[in-house]
């Protein structure tokens, strides 16, 4: 069922995917196992967008069914933690409106056990500067697939140093204080010393274990 549930996922079939979801969790399948294969299908999606095979509209519906299958996810996978243990503005950066990723970090951050602000898509970097001066988080988490969005990033890293909400990195590259974490399909260390963030992931429950890393909770 693995392999059709990926399949139903990649062709955007709403009722067959969450069906499907919906009967391996009956039969006591891992909940974890659903959310590798639906990481899975949407990153396929995520590659079709690449390709101009999908659109701005295949990815908006592709956004409705992570959230469904992420609902009945959550129902079978209790909180880690039964207080917030840290908060994270989360938002995918100016000139990018993939919400795959974001919402599947989303996800997991929030299974977890975090305080997650998500500003959503194509995010400003003054949006991103008015919601770290409301909410006071340890982690601001910038998501971008497209390459056009590694400058976005960047600007909004300079935006939040200029309004002095983060520090400036040191001569070693150290950042005290609040961290900016950078996640997406294509990026890399390079990326991230361009950017200048703290660290970066390509996986959400990694992304997790780095966090609970720099919040001293791992």
């Amino acid at each position: 069922m693995s392999e059709e549930f990926v399949e139903a996922l990649v062709e955007l079939e709403e009722k067959r995917a969450i069906k499907m979801a919906e009967e391996r969790l009956d039969a006591g399948e891992d909940p974890m196992d659903v959310l590798d294969d639906l990481k899975k299908g949407m990153g396929i999606v995520g590659d079709r967008y690449a390709a101009d095979e999908y659109f701005i509209p295949d990815l908006m519906y592709a956004g409705e069914i992570i959230e469904q299958i992420s609902g009945l996810l959550q129902e079978e996978m209790p909180d880690q933690e039964s207080d917030d243990i840290g908060t994270i503005v989360l938002g995918t950066v100016k000139d990018d409106i993939h919400d795959i990723g974001k919402d599947l970090v989303y996800f997991m951050f929030d299974l977890n056990g975090f305080d997650v602000v998500d500003l959503g898509v194509d995010v400003q970097s003054e949006r991103f500067v008015e919601a770290v001066d409301e909410h006071d988080p340890e982690i601001v988490a910038l998501s971008g697939f497209l390459t056009a969005a590694f400058d976005s990033m960047k600007e909004t890293v300079e935006t939040l140093e200029n309004e002095g909400l983060i520090e400036v990195f040191d001569e070693d590259g150290i950042r005290d204080g609040r961290k900016i974490m950078i996640g997406g399909g294509q990026i890399t260390d390079d990326v991230r010393n361009y950017v200048r963030a703290d660290g970066y992931e390509t996986d959400a429950p990694n992304g997790v274990t780095r966090a609970k890393e720099w919040l001293g909770v791992a």
